[in-house]
């Protein structure tokens, strides 16, 4: 089994449930490195001091916080222990808020929870409840040096936490969420909804997969055995749409089976008008 990330217990009331946490979801990809052009070796960034001048063992690093230009306070382990709250040990069901409350901008890292050896009996009932009463806990945990706020929710029968970014580490941005002064026609958003609905279908994670890795995995593949790398081909690239009637109208031809339209360009538009 993989190597939990944080060892400790959730509680809400008086019921006390010692867990362990396990990463939940870890992005996979192929790295690059950075090579050396003139011999092919891979470059690398050594724990050197320039002050002492030589490479520094691992076990010679301790941690500061650079309060001036090459100023430190200097912090180690122990007195970060001393610092560490309550929840470094407990998390604590603060409240609990209904699923389709919270908004998944707020979800970050994914665990998932699993109880020590005899506290089955208490998983078990805090489980049950969020699937009676279809709400997930809030709690907070400290881990990784930082306090996190956490959403304990009930999936494929056990509980699974997330993460929370707080209120200020999402961003702003000007002009996001203000309303437009578009006119859209009655017959227009009919075609659209018509369209959100031919396209719907029950989500299946498998079906997504990340093609550009896929093709450098591919890429390494055939270089490794020498094989001439072949080039997949691209569809053609999708002209700007100017009729937006005609393309929605197309678009729904198109998903139930009656041809391979092209989308409606600047081309076609001004074809339309000079015939009108």
């Amino acid at each position: 089994m993989a190597a939990s990330v944080w060892k400790g217990m959730i509680s809400f009331g008086l019921v006390s449930i010692p867990i362990r946490l396990y990463t939940a979801a870890r992005t996979k990809r192929t790295y690059l490195h950075q090579i050396h052009d003139k011999c092919n070796t891979r470059l690398k960034q050594p724990l050197y001091c320039p002050t002492c001048d030589r490479l520094v063992d691992r076990s010679e690093v301790i941690k500061g916080y650079e309060y001036e230009t090459g100023q430190y306070v200097m912090v180690d382990g122990d007195e970060i222990k001393k610092i560490t709250p309550p929840s470094g040990k407990t998390m604590e069901i603060i409240t609990f808020l209904k699923e389709n409350e919270v908004d998944p901008i707020y979800f970050d890292s994914s665990y998932f929870a699993l109880p020590e050896q005899h506290a089955e009996k208490p998983y078990a009932l805090l489980l049950k409840a969020l699937e009676d009463t279809k709400k997930v806990g809030v709690a907070k945990v400290t881990m990784h040096q930082r306090e996190y706020t956490v959403f304990i929710r009930a999936r494929d029968n056990g509980l699974t936490l997330h993460t929370m970014y707080y209120a200020n580490e999402i961003a702003a941005v000007e002009g996001y969420g203000r309303k437009y002064d578009a006119k859209l026609r009655p017959e227009e958003v009919k075609l659209a909804d018509q369209l959100v609905q031919s396209l719907s279908a029950p989500f299946k994670p498998e079906q997504y997969h990340d093609e550009f890795q896929e093709q450098l995995n591919a890429l390494i593949e055939s270089k490794l055995k020498g094989k001439a790398v072949t080039v997949p081909s691209r569809p053609t690239a999708k002209a700007p749409v100017i009729d937006m009637m005609e393309a929605l109208k197309r678009s729904l031809a198109k998903d139930s089976g009656k041809g391979a339209p092209k989308p409606v360009s600047v081309a076609h538009a001004r074809v339309r008008k000079k015939a009108s």
